[in-house]
């Protein structure tokens, strides 16, 4: 099966550092500017993880884990 491009340069990001990743996802949400207001919170909530996670605050999960767990939440409320 070929993976379309999306599921390449998604493949690629997860292979960066932790730091690199939320850099990468704080310049994806400001290429969206649809809502500078929403856009402004998601990029300082996402700064200011990354700086935890530089200063050893909070550990990062694996991606299978944190995809298990989000799996999970969603049958939680599905079957709710």
């Amino acid at each position: 099966m070929i993976n379309s491009p999306l599921e390449d340069i998604e493949a690629a990001a997860l292979q960066l550092t932790p730091t690199d990743r939320a850099h990468l996802a704080e310049r994806l949400l400001a290429s969206l500017d649809d809502n500078d207001e929403i856009l402004a919170a998601w990029v300082e909530e996402a700064e200011r993880r990354a700086d935890a996670f530089d200063r050893g605050e909070i550990d990062g999960i694996d991606v299978d884990e944190a995809i298990t767990q989000a799996r999970a939440r969603i049958a939680a409320r599905q079957s709710a």
